[in-house]
């Protein structure tokens, strides 16, 4: 039996606090709770997955913790200040990259939108638009038009026009869900070289099992909804990895297996009030059942 060790207890100081966040969406006659009582924090500097059932609502606690949805109840701190609009220290990578890049606009006007908005000098606009292309190997294309590039060329623009706006906090909405297999595979590898790089904290949606092992540090489980955080586990691969390696890894197979069995666990059973509970689990220790909320 494989042995998975569950989180430890997260910061009293963490840099975004999720507490007790619950959304429920009404109209036309019709009540959906779609999350109920989501609590989790990350701390500065972290790459966290969040992974769960398809319908869970993550990309609602993405839109809630970005300032686009207002929650029904709780609250999403940065830096202990609630969010009620979008931060000035958060950027969003979503997964419509074709929709979010105005195609009339090159890549390095569509880089430098964001930048007007706090008020920079055009010589700053300029400086910090070529390192983000460059950051993401689209030094050449500024003068070109978005759908002048591929899917996943397109995709690096956004993640670029994210990055020159300097945040301290980048959410990212399942962004490599509409690229081929190959792309997907150098988009995951770009995100992990921008993290150990900037020391962006990243909070990263996906309903692929293995991108949340591969990529996160740790993986948040989701129930079914309504939702809560069904299990926090830590991902305790090497550091530094890659395509070839880490993913034939058995300790890569562990991980990518036992969230496997959590997300069938959450759509066979519904979610239970409150959050996940914590706890140490010990490697040489068999694998006990989690008994959080959800499970």
């Amino acid at each position: 039996m494989t042995h998975v060790p569950l989180v430890k207890g997260r910061s009293m100081h963490a840099l975004l606090d999720v507490s007790g966040l619950r959304k429920v969406y009404e109209g036309s006659g019709r009540r959906v709770e779609a999350v109920r009582d989501l609590t989790f924090t990350v701390d500065e500097g972290e790459l966290v997955c969040l992974v769960g059932p398809s319908g869970c609502g993550k990309t609602t606690l993405l839109k809630c913790m970005g300032g686009l949805l207002a929650p029904t109840s709780g609250a999403v701190l940065l830096e202990g200040k609630r969010v009620t609009g979008p931060p000035p220290g958060m950027a969003f990578v979503f997964q419509e990259y074709g929709r979010s890049l105005f195609p009339w606009k090159r890549v390095g006007e569509n880089v430098e939108l964001p930048l007007r908005q706090k008020g920079l000098d055009r010589a700053r606009r300029r400086e910090l638009v070529a390192d983000a292309l460059a950051s993401v190997g689209l030094a050449d294309a500024a003068g070109a038009y978005p759908w002048q590039l591929s899917g996943g060329m397109q995709q690096r623009v956004a993640i670029a026009r994210a990055l020159a706006y300097e945040p301290r906090v980048l959410l990212m909405d399942e962004p490599f869900a509409a690229v081929d297999a190959q792309t997907r595979a150098d988009l995951e590898d770009l995100v992990r070289g921008l993290w150990r790089e900037r020391g962006i904290t990243i909070l990263f949606v996906t309903h692929d099992i293995d991108e949340a092992v591969y990529l996160g540090e740790r993986v948040l489980v989701l129930s079914a909804s309504p939702t809560v955080v069904q299990e926090q586990l830590t991902v305790d691969l090497p550091r530094e990895r890659d395509q070839l390696h880490t993913r034939v890894a058995p300790r890569f197979a562990e991980l990518r297996t036992h969230v496997y069995e959590q997300i069938q666990a959450a759509k066979r059973g519904p979610a239970q009030e409150g959050p996940a509970r914590l706890r140490d689990e010990p490697r040489d220790e068999p694998l006990r059942k989690v008994t959080g909320a959800g499970s």
